[in-house]
């Protein structure tokens, strides 16, 4: 849920301390004291969902709303939210309150173990599924919240997925990528990766594609999986992978930040 509280009432007549709560399906408890101000934050929600997002903003006449400024068409207001700091503005603190990031490792070999590492050093809440005992194991895997030694259709059949969920496909084979893949498209998770190579991840998806899965669906897997920082060992591979997610979840552009004037 989204919670939002006004911090500095401003010009307008509400009160500091009032607050809203907005569900990701749009419902809402409470209010800030103006139906205006609880309709625009509602409408800022879903961006503020997909950011994961923990900030200040400003409320400001529509007019004056820049790129990264949010002004919902939807709500047709005269007034908009605005993440840079205005003297005298309402302000209004906003807060993503949800359970910790699940990053889902499907294949405990070398990489989904590298994986597990460094999800957890992230502060993930690590899971690793594998259908082998000797690889899936809590002495093998010790940073993994939960090792799981099942099916891999079955075990992701079962497995609670949502737009806080992060699944990752590192298995020994096309195979059993594919019988993951078909288990976790459709279900909302907030990245779906698949390892393997052009070529090969290529004909999983022409595959699902022939069989009538959506384009648009699969064209969210990413898959060659991860940036391209040129990784080869188990251990860059994972930074490679992590990045990707990171960047994703944050909002970012992947872009190297050196920068020299002139």
């Amino acid at each position: 849920m989204l919670l939002a509280a006004v911090l500095e009432p401003g010009p307008r007549p509400i009160a500091a301390g009032a607050r809203l709560l907005v569900e990701r399906d749009g419902s809402r408890t409470g209010a800030l004291g103006d139906a205006e101000l609880d309709a625009l934050v509602a409408a800022y929600s879903a961006s503020a969902f997909a950011r994961h997002a923990t900030e200040t903003v400003y409320v400001i006449p529509a007019g004056e709303a820049g790129e990264e400024e949010s002004e919902p068409s939807a709500t047709r207001s005269a007034l908009a939210l605005s993440t840079r700091s205005r003297a005298g503005a309402t302000a209004i603190y906003l807060e993503v309150v949800e359970h910790k990031p699940v990053f889902l490792v499907v294949g405990a070999g070398h990489v989904g173990r590298s994986l597990a590492k460094l999800a957890d050093f992230l502060d993930f809440h690590v899971v690793v599924l594998d259908d082998r005992e000797e690889f899936a194991s809590a002495e093998r895997l010790p940073e993994a919240d939960e090792v799981i030694c099942d099916d891999f259709e079955e075990a992701l059949g079962r497995y609670p997925i949502d737009a806080n969920t992060h699944v990752v496909m590192v298995t020994r084979g096309h195979k059993q990528d594919e019988l993951s893949l078909r288990r976790v498209l459709g279900r909302g998770a907030a990245y779906v990766g698949m390892i393997g190579s052009k070529r090969r991840t290529g004909a999983v998806l022409e595959h699902l594609l022939a069989e009538g899965y959506p384009a648009a669906e699969l064209a969210t897997v990413r898959t060659p999986i991860g940036l391209d920082i040129g990784a080869e060992t188990p251990e860059e591979i994972a930074v490679s992978i992590l990045a990707e997610v990171v960047m994703l979840r944050n909002g970012g552009a992947g872009g190297p930040m050196y920068h020299r004037r002139g």
